[in-house]
């Protein structure tokens, strides 16, 4: 199915690739919607449906993630990541297809329900198989990358539902943006079918040999190089270790007191940063900027999309910026200044919304300016690691469940988000974006006290981090069991770097 001639870096840039694909198609359903909810035509093809209808059909699509996330959790291991995917991008080509012929609301909500199962599958399987493949010491950097490609997607989305401003009185405006979904799906799909499956997945199904061979053209090394031997040799023990000291069923091991292994603790942390990343407030603006620019700052329907439009692009450009970052400040600082920076940005657009209006266009513009602000810390920080965390801090047996879970939550999160944010703006006005300052200001202790920071230590070595700190208990800081676990090397391998921080640039550990 996949190349053999590809190797190396080229290979890592590949599988990239097609992960980063899986997250452009992400991103695009994410921000096409919003744009048409001012689209005359459609509105009238649909009844012109009140705003609560308006955020019911938005959410549907988010209803069918979190059907996606089910499926997969319970599934996800059986199939493995790239089957995973493309089942994913199959489903949602069906669900584009339904929406885009549909003439009234029944047949829109099952297609959005329908394509939100398969984005659902593609949000856990594309970030566990870029974390299973990357090293760790690039790991973040291409998890980045992944995230930027998404909101490349809600670039593309918006620019396109703007250039449909042109074309008015046509169903075109409205079908072909809901169409153009298969497309990314298609490019998905074909890149995907070249790209190599997870090791770390095929040692867990006892498949040695075929995850050796992918592992020898990840290191760009021959198949029975001792490099290669000493990494397989350690993930089967890793794998065999795992299977020793968690329980024969994963809730039996979630409920287990007193684990090793952590592995509540581990999903908890995981989920909370979905939890803090739309509860945040992202989806606010990134499905309703065009209706918050239009009903709330009272912006023209066109400057609205243009500003959206050029909103996505700058939180892609740090977004990409967050790549410089993301390994050597660590994720655990990032999240930090992330939700202080959206607590007091929320504020002031709050601030320039309650005092702006047509008589005060300054502080109304203020509330545009923080809007743009907002992305610039929100893309260094918790754009990507909500994606990545999950995939990081669980074990390889409970990957699948604990990134499932963790995108279970922010797919729910999503879904009351997106359904709360037309009747909140209508409602409550100015009051709505104050309630996200608050929720952000709130998470700061919760991240303080009990985060954990995973960049640049092996899959591996984060499992140690969390036996480290066990043993010690109370007498030993995260900090020091982070230096200590990135100090050792992984169960079975020779191979780890002498240097020690928290960078490891030479590292050609493949995890």
């Amino acid at each position: 199915m996949f190349s053999q001639t590809t190797r190396g870096r080229p290979l890592q840039l590949s599988i990239t690739a097609a992960c980063g694909a899986g997250f452009l198609l992400f991103g695009y359903d994410q921000g096409v919607f919003g744009g048409l909810l001012d689209n005359d035509h459609f509105l009238r093809t649909f009844g012109y449906p009140s705003t609560t209808i308006q955020g019911q059909i938005v959410a549907t699509y988010d209803i069918g993630c979190i059907i996606g996330t089910i499926v997969s959790m319970f599934f996800g291991d059986k199939l493995g990541r790239r089957r995973c995917i493309l089942i994913g991008c199959c489903i949602l080509i069906v669900g584009a297809i339904l929406q885009t012929a549909s003439y009234s609301l029944a047949p829109m909500i099952v297609g959005r329900v329908v394509a939100g199962i398969g984005n659902g599958m593609n949000t856990i399987a594309c970030p566990i198989l870029m974390s299973e493949t990357a090293r760790a010491h690039e790991r973040g950097k291409f998890m980045v990358l992944q995230l930027v490609l998404n909101i490349f997607g809600i670039v593309i989305s918006n620019w396109m539902n703007f250039g449909f401003t042109y074309v008015p009185n046509s169903s075109v405006t409205w079908r072909f943006p809901l169409a153009f979904q298969c497309f990314f799906a298609l490019i998905t799909i074909s890149l995907i079918c070249v790209t190599p499956e997870s090791p770390r997945w095929l040692i867990m199904k006892h498949r040695v040999n075929e995850a050796q061979d992918i592992l020898s053209r990840l290191l760009d090394k021959p198949h029975d190089d001792p490099v290669v031997v000493d990494e397989i040799q350690g993930l089967v023990t890793t794998v065999q270790y795992e299977a020793e000291v968690q329980q024969s069923s994963p809730l039996k091991d979630i409920l287990t007191r007193n684990s090793k292994q952590q592995t509540l603790r581990r999903m908890l942390l995981g989920a909370g940063t979905a939890f803090f990343q739309q509860v945040g407030g992202t989806n606010v603006i990134a499905y309703y900027l065009p209706i918050v620019l239009t009903r709330s700052v009272n912006l023209s329907n066109r400057l609205a999309l243009i500003l959206s439009a050029c909103d996505s692009m700058s939180l892609m450009f740090w977004g990409a910026i967050a790549a410089l970052l993301i390994d050597r400040v660590g994720r655990k600082k990032l999240l930090l200044m992330g939700v202080i920076a959206s607590s007091i940005c929320f504020a002031l657009v709050a601030v320039g919304l309650r005092y702006g209006g047509p008589e005060n266009k300054g502080m109304s513009i203020l509330a545009v300016v923080f809007i743009f602000v907002y992305y610039v810390f929100y893309g260094m920080s918790l754009l990507s690691i909500p994606y990545m965390y999950p995939a990081e801090i669980n074990s390889q047996k409970m990957r699948n469940v604990g990134t499932s879970f963790a995108t279970m939550v922010n797919w729910l999160f999503v879904y009351v988000v997106v359904v709360a944010t037309p009747t909140g703006i209508e409602s409550i006005g100015w009051r709505y974006y104050m309630l996200y300052a608050i929720f952000n200001f709130l998470f700061i202790p919760i991240i303080w006290y009990f985060y954990v920071e995973t960049a640049n230590l092996s899959l591996e070595q984060v499992d140690r981090l969390f036996e480290i700190k066990h043993d010690a208990g109370k007498d030993m800081s995260w900090s020091q069991a982070y230096k200590i676990a990135h100090a050792e090397p992984p169960a079975g391998s020779g191979l780890y770097p002498p240097k020690s921080g928290v960078e490891s640039e030479h590292c050609e550990i493949i995890t």
